[in-house]
Formats: C-alpha cells, sequence, structure tokens
C-alpha cells in the first residue's frame, strides 16, 4: 500500500478513494492468503498501484481495455524479481469473489513465467496485433487452475470470470464513472508494450528452490492428466 499513501500524501489521491482502498484492502489480503492454501505455494511480492492501466491498441484509439491487475517481471539491482501489480479501482470496486479471481488469474501467469524460466524457454512473449489476439494469448500462457488449486469455489469464479478474457461489465461501469470520468490516475498503456522482455543473462542468474521447481513440475503433471482426461 506504499505507493497509494504517497499518492495520497501527495494530494494525487483523493481522501475518499483513499480511504475506500484502505478499507478494502483486507480482501486481497484474504485472497492472498485463499490461493497460498488453495496451491500450497507463496503468492509472490503484490502491491497496489494507485491508477487504472489502460492498453489500446496502436491500430484503432478507441478501442482499449482496462487492465485491474498485470504480473510484472522487474531488475532491481540486475536480479530478476517478478511482482503482480493490483489496481486500486479493482480493490476499491471490485467484489471479492471478482477480486479473488483476478488475483488466482495473475498467480497462474506468475507460475507459467516460473515454469518457463526454469526451463529457460522465454526469451520475450509474442506481441499481439490488437485486443482480441491479447485475449487469447493471454489464455494461452496460463496454466490450468483445476491443476493448481484445490479450492472448487475460487475454481468456480475464476471460470465464471475468465471464460475467454477477463469481463466484468459492472465493474468496468464503475471504474470508468468513479474513476476515469472524475480524472483520478490513468496509466495508459499500448499492447506492444504489455509484454514479458527478459534477456537470457538475467533469467540464467534466476534461483529457484528446488521446492518451488518441484511443485511446478507437479503442476504440469495434473494438467497434462486432465488434458488427457478431457480428451477421451
Amino acid at each position: 500500500m506504499l505507493k497509494v499513501r504517497e499518492a495520497f500524501q501527495n494530494g494525487i489521491l483523493p481522501e475518499k478513494e483513499y480511504s475506500l482502498v484502505v478499507e478494502r484492502f483486507k480482501i486481497v489480503v484474504s485472497g492472498i492468503t485463499r490461493i497460498e492454501k488453495a496451491s500450497g505455494v507463496d503468492f509472490p511480492i503484490a502491491y497496489v498501484e494507485p491508477s487504472i492501466t489502460i492498453s489500446t491498441s496502436g491500430t484503432n484509439s478507441f478501442e482499449y481495455g482496462i487492465l485491474f491487475a498485470r504480473t510484472i517481471p522487474i531488475v532491481v539491482k540486475n536480479t530478476l524479481k517478478v511482482v503482480i501489480q493490483i489496481s486500486a479501482p479493482l480493490v476499491a470496486y471490485g467484489l471479492k469473489g471478482t477480486i479473488h479471481a483476478i488475483l488466482a488469474h495473475e498467480f497462474l501467469h506468475y507460475l507459467e513465467l516460473m515454469r518457463k524460466i526454469s526451463n529457460m524457454e522465454l526469451i520475450s512473449d509474442e506481441i499481439s496485433a490488437n485486443l482480441f489476439q491479447n485475449v487469447y494469448a493471454d489464455g494461452e500462457r496460463l496454466f490450468e487452475p483445476r491443476a493448481v488449486f484445490n479450492d472448487n469455489t475460487l475454481l468456480s469464479h475464476i471460470t465464471k470470470k475468465f471464460p475467454s478474457g477477463f469481463r466484468d461489465y459492472k465493474l468496468e461501469d464503475k471504474v470508468i464513472k468513479y474513476w476515469i470520468e472524475k480524472n483520478l490516475p490513468v496509466t495508459k498503456i499500448a499492447l506492444d508494450t504489455n509484454v514479458t522482455k527478459l534477456s537470457l543473462d538475467l533469467i540464467s542468474k534466476m534461483r529457484l528452490t528446488p521446492n518451488f521447481i518441484s511443485k511446478i513440475e507437479s503442476f504440469e503433471l495434473k494438467a497434462s492428466k486432465l488434458r488427457k482426461k478431457k480428451l477421451y
């Protein structure tokens, strides 16, 4: 919550919205605890960003998507870290099930990124030309939720919220009405910048614990079995 507090202290974030985010932050904490319990894996470093991120397509300036959370690799002192960025409007206006589903979705991104890093597969993700293709690619780079989580209610939330890319029209309407139209902080990014680009040198320096690698391998094995069961 450090960046949120700084935004409030610097007059960027009004007291009403700041207080709402602070009050509802416990939903994020409970979601992280729930995900850790359901997966047996520690949640990565996470923080609340005091703005909403809007992703636009360069081919059509009227086409945009609201990104409520992102999994972001960062470099700190020549060391690769992975953090999950959670938007303040999601915390302020999202229902509990929605917040938990989005956190779980980003956690799956994190696991897939760690899997690729452990296998030295990832140099850079593909660039998508438009929002529809970006939604499709987003789904392609995720672990099967049922292979990771043993929480049926959480799985239900993920299935309902992410059938083919996340959509929650009520939440989006609230964010547009109570955040964007009030000229509260907005971060705009182009789709071709919302990709993971990592050097081979950085990837090779990242050390994952044997226990973590073992958990990822067990998720892969379970996912493989689930795919075969679906086929037959």
